[in-house]
């Protein structure tokens, strides 16, 4: 069962619900500092959290500027702060339909929404007439019963509908059992019995949340008299146990001690061998994917210290340190050294605890939790964050995962991974806004994807022997998202050797050439095409700088029939079809367009799509960016956000281009 979306909202700065498609893996969300990344999280976490500790609390989480006037109407008509919907899979419709004679349909979805007041409300549509159909084909049922069941419209109507008719011994164990799942319905305030049968179903198997920020780091050190004094206070007042408590009684747990182990004779020493035990697995965990210093590891002690501050001169005190063997072992508290490292290892605990406790509970299956990562890894080093979204992708293969980040090397740049990512803003009248629309963002959110774009380029003209150079980023996404199309459907794309390198335009493709030429890597240039050869590209030739076979451009795959042959004016964005690329303007400027679209019987008369319309809004006066025409990226970004559904000559057309430029590279 997998969140396709979550509708958040009022809830603190989110002022009005915001409706978010959650990625079947994994869900970015990029923004400023107090945009409102970490309350949509949190909104998530205490609609079900699975460990039961958060809840909602109207003062506490109700937006402050409508607050008073709210809480007039709380107790009588609490609002909705959040609604989830799921979505079943295959195999679970399959399991649904099977136990209880339902008939859903694959890709059955059903929301699930959260009051502030505690209670919730389901939405799930389960036809009746199935379960009837199944009921009435019991085969030990007489045939008065049987005709008499199927006339009936609902199940609670069933006991009705065979008043007066004869019951053999069979029939009125079959009423019983009908009247019992009436009964059991109604005892939770349900009408419909299909319906209810179907959410006792479902409940059982939705997935819940588990939230990790920055709080729950583990500390360095923690006095075992106070912590068990607060563990026997926590039954009646569960404040007593803050997140560095609870860390601590997590890496116990996983040693399979109890805290009350502490006061029984025999010595520390076997307690003391289960935790380094625990910790030296868990340090092997880490290094799975921490690549910054393998040779650290972590140091667990117990022992007492008089001449602590209390609570830490009572007793023993249990220390976490990182010893650093590149160091010679030399050691230091758990929170000094290595952030990044303290973050990771005491997520692994974190995590590993909550499987433990859920195990502990019931059949713990891969999908039971939806992690909330919050800021992950914002400690780290740039490389590092690298290696840590790695572990996310690994974490995806059995948890949805959803993250907050500002970092650019904690976000894939991908063009097919583009999808996943929401862009957090806070204005000024609206509060927290979420979108999966990058265009018309605040360049300031936009800045970490930028950047992570910048970092693939410079990245990129050092470790990649085989370049090919497109003049902006719209050309990267396009041909990044079609190549994916392509192998999708069992095609060529473009090579996994040849990266992509956007110049920022044509004027700057000599100075990549002259670049990457000197550094003796393989080149080739994709272009658009204005009807006549170009004048700094036929320089580079004659300079021999580049081969003249390695210069393509986008009029030679625009003619299905006469492919590689230079033609009339072209862009990238001809290679699509007019109505096509049209409607993707009209989606990525909606709002500039005020509801109204452009049709392709307004445009005026010409050979490339993006000067038709750039003349037609300048007739027309429709001013879609200050600086007049209109932002091309923009327009690739919509793209690429929505899988397109591309027809059977634009897939030919690209995939001429990706066969030529393969064939360009030895």
């Amino acid at each position: 069962m997998f969140l396709v979306s979550a509708r958040v909202g009022p809830f603190k700065s989110i002022r009005e619900p915001q409706e978010v498609r959650i990625d079947p893996a994994v869900t970015v969300f990029v923004g400023m500092n107090e945009a409102g990344k970490t309350v949509f999280l949190q909104a998530l976490e205490k609609s079900a959290d699975v460990l039961g500790l958060a809840k909602f609390d109207p003062v506490d989480d109700y937006p402050r500027l409508h607050l008073p006037t709210y809480l007039k109407d709380h107790k009588t008509k609490a609002s909705d702060v959040t609604t989830l919907t799921y979505k079943l899979t295959d195999h679970e419709v399959k399991g649904l339909n099977a136990e209880l004679g339902t008939k859903v349909a694959t890709g059955f979805t059903f929301t699930v929404t959260y009051k502030y007041d505690g209670k919730k409300t389901i939405g799930i549509d389960v036809a009746e007439g199935p379960v009837i159909s199944a009921l009435a084909a019991d085969k030990t049922l007489s045939s008065d019963v049987k005709a008499a069941v199927k006339q009936s419209t609902t199940v609670g109507g069933i006991p009705k509908s065979l008043e007066g008719v004869s019951l053999t011994a069979p029939d009125q164990v079959f009423l019983t059992k009908v009247t019992q799942r009436i009964a059991a319905a109604a005892k939770d305030g349900w009408t419909e019995v299909p319906i209810w049968e179907a959410w006792q179903w479902l409940s059982k198997r939705m997935p819940r949340f588990l939230y990790f920020g920055d709080y729950d780091l583990l500390p360095s050190k923690m006095n075992l008299a106070d912590l068990a004094q607060r563990v026997e206070q926590a039954k009646t007042n569960p404040k007593q146990l803050e997140p560095a408590h609870r860390g601590i009684l997590a890496l116990l747990r996983m040693a399979d001690i109890d805290i009350a182990d502490f006061s029984k004779p025999g010595g520390y020493e076997p307690l003391k061998a289960k935790i380094e035990g625990v910790s030296i697995s868990l340090t092997d965990q880490v290094m799975k994917f921490w690549k910054q210093n393998e040779e650290l590891e972590v140091a667990v002690d117990i022992t007492t210290d008089p001449e602590d501050h209390p609570p830490f001169n009572n007793g023993p005190n249990l220390y976490l340190r990182i010893k650093n063997l590149r160091q010679r072992g030399v050691s230091t508290p758990f929170h000094q050294r290595s952030r990044g490292f303290v973050w990771f290892f005491s997520f692994l605990v974190w995590f590993d605890s909550v499987q433990h406790q859920l195990a502990g509970t019931k059949a713990l299956t891969e999908r039971d939790l939806i992690l909330l990562l919050d800021e992950p890894g914002l400690s780290l080093h740039a490389l590092a964050q690298e290696d840590f979204l790695r572990y996310i992708d690994t974490l995806a293969e059995k948890h949805q995962v959803l993250y907050t980040t500002h970092s650019p090397f904690m976000i894939h740049n991908d063009a097919d991974r583009l999808a996943q990512i929401r862009t957090v803003e806070d204005q000024k009248v609206r509060g927290t806004i979420i979108s999966p629309d990058l265009a018309g963002t605040d360049p300031r959110t936009l800045f970490p994807l930028q950047a992570a774009l910048g970092w693939t380029v410079a990245q990129n003209l050092f470790i990649s022997k085989r370049n090919l150079l497109v003049e902006g980023p719209s050309e990267l996404i396009y041909l990044k998202a079609l190549s994916a199309a392509l192998e999708a459907d069992g095609r060529e794309g473009l090579r996994d050797d040849v990266t992509l390198v956007p110049t920022g335009g044509l004027d700057k493709v000599v100075t990549f050439v002259a670049l990457l030429g000197a550094s003796g890597l393989e080149l080739a240039v994709f272009h658009d095409y204005k009807g006549s050869p170009e004048q700094k590209l036929l320089d580079l030739v004659k300079d021999r700088m580049i081969s003249p076979k390695a210069i393509l451009n986008a009029s030679q795959f625009r003619d299905l029939a006469s492919l590689g042959t230079s033609g009339k004016p072209s862009d990238v964005e001809d290679l699509f079809p007019v109505p096509f690329y049209l409607g993707c303007f009209n989606a990525a400027y909606a709002k500039e367009l005020k509801g109204a679209t452009i049709a392709e019987a307004a445009l005026p008369p010409g050979d490339r799509i993006v000067d038709r319309i750039v003349r037609h809004i300048a007739d027309k006066g429709i001013a879609v960016r200050p600086s007049g025409g209109f932002n091309h990226y923009r327009v690739a970004s919509h793209f690429a956000s929505q899988p397109p559904v591309l027809d059977a000559e634009t897939l030919a057309r690209f995939h001429g281009l990706f066969t030529a430029v393969n064939a360009l590279f030895k």
